[in-house]
């Protein structure tokens, strides 16, 4: 049964990776369409700016705080449940958003929104946890991969169907009856895989209070210590994302046509590299990896601050995407296996700290840079990058897993 498992882990539909990452892919796909149409959504609803910025923060907000609910829900339910509701109910708020009249019924599906992609985000790498500590073998990457190809696809679609004169109504309408046709297959096709509590050999089903106990879980240092490490990334992420373009034109002279291509050469090396990024963790060692690309995103992002050529500078902006390539699925994977607590209720609690960065990071940027320039802001990130590849303390890797066993499914499930 045990060789049974690692051969289904190796080829990934038995072992549940495959469809792992296709709700990654979906995911993405509805969240970045959305992103995507941004300009659309602003023009037709006659929005400010300052509106704008609140239907952001809704989300946002949203997300945070249906995120400290999915760790237990998770725990107590399993993920598979919880991602076929999400993936069916996400595109159906796309729709919504799109049909939406006025700026009310605008911020409520917006925010509805926001709550069940942060309900999905959360799933989705607890789910991917708990598939990897199920067949031992490295998935996140690649799961955090196909999210990267799915905004990419998302974005020229959305070009695409903008050049073409197609509706934001009717852009958010198709592709929510696709998506969510998507997601009612993907959803059956999902693994029940049970959510453990690492550390102390209990799955769900033994030992209900003491494993209450657990799930409730501390703070310990050391997973705070790897959260606020996954808030700078994405602090360094944002910054990257959001004001390398600004800083090259602004501060380089380069051209905004070119000075844009740092976005697209940071994702495709962040995409390229992950595609790999669960080989070379199991190869050489997830510690190991997690050093070498913290150590490569910072010289990449020294190279983009301190190069004068315009090549050179986006370059830096592509090294530096190889190197933040396979932090994130890293740390993610890392927090799993959290001593004392469910890998659903540690996930969780990670994309709390995740999302702080997210929200936080091209903010705090932005004043940075009013109070002491944009050049010294970013060259200020390179010692936060250092840190977080020297400091940063992954667990280490359990025991190679005997199978764990499935959650509980009505008699015929698997027929169905």
């Amino acid at each position: 049964m045990a060789g049974h498992e690692r051969r289904a882990g190796a080829g990934g539909a038995g072992g549940g990776r495959w469809p792992a990452t296709a709700v990654f892919f979906l995911n993405g796909l509805t969240l970045s369409t959305s992103i995507a149409r941004q300009p659309s959504l602003k023009s037709e609803h006659h929005l400010s700016d300052g509106r704008m910025g609140v239907l952001g923060l809704l989300f946002a907000v949203a997300a945070v705080v249906a995120m400290q609910f999915v760790g237990p829900l998770v725990a107590r339910v399993g993920s598979r449940p919880v991602l076929r509701g999400s993936l069916a109910v996400m595109p159906l708020l796309l729709a919504l958003v799109g049909l939406a009249g006025g700026f009310g019924a605008l911020a409520a599906a917006n925010t509805a929104l926001g709550a069940v992609h942060g309900t999905t985000d959360a799933a989705m790498n607890a789910h991917a946890v708990a598939v990897e500590r199920r067949t031992g073998r490295r998935i996140l990457s690649g799961c955090h991969a196909a999210w990267s190809v799915s905004a990419v696809v998302a974005s020229l679609a959305t070009a695409g169907l903008s050049r073409a004169g197609v509706p934001l109504t009717a852009h958010f309408v198709g592709a929510a009856a696709v998506l969510a046709a998507a997601g009612l297959v993907l959803g059956r096709l999902l693994p029940p895989v049970a959510d453990r509590t690492h550390g102390t050999g209990r799955t769900p089903g033994t030992a209900p209070a003491r494993r209450g106990k657990a799930r409730a879980g501390r703070w310990s240092p050391a997973f705070v210590a790897l959260g606020l490490a996954g808030t700078a990334l994405m602090v360094c992420e944002g910054a990257a994302l959001g004001w390398g373009p600004i800083f090259l034109h602004e501060a380089r002279g380069v051209p905004a046509g070119l000075a844009a291509t740092a976005v697209t050469a940071y994702a495709a090396g962040q995409t390229a590299v992950r595609v790999v990024g669960d080989r070379l963790a199991t190869r050489h060692g997830a510690r190991r990896v997690f050093r070498a690309g913290g150590l490569v995103a910072a010289a990449g992002l020294g190279v983009a601050v301190l190069a004068h050529r315009p090549v050179a500078a986006v370059g830096g902006f592509a090294v530096m995407g190889i190197g933040m390539s396979v932090l994130l699925p890293l740390a993610f994977s890392a927090v799993g296996r959290t001593e004392g607590v469910s890998a659903a209720t540690a996930v969780s609690r990670f994309s709390t700290f995740t999302y702080a960065g997210v929200l936080l990071g091209p903010a705090a940027v932005g004043w940075a840079a009013d109070a002491g320039g944009l050049t010294r802001t970013l060259a200020a990130l390179l010692p936060v990058l250092l840190a977080v590849a020297l400091l940063t303390r992954l667990p280490e890797p359990p025991p190679e897993p005997a199978p764990a066993p499935l959650e509980a499914a009505p008699a015929g499930a698997a027929r169905r």
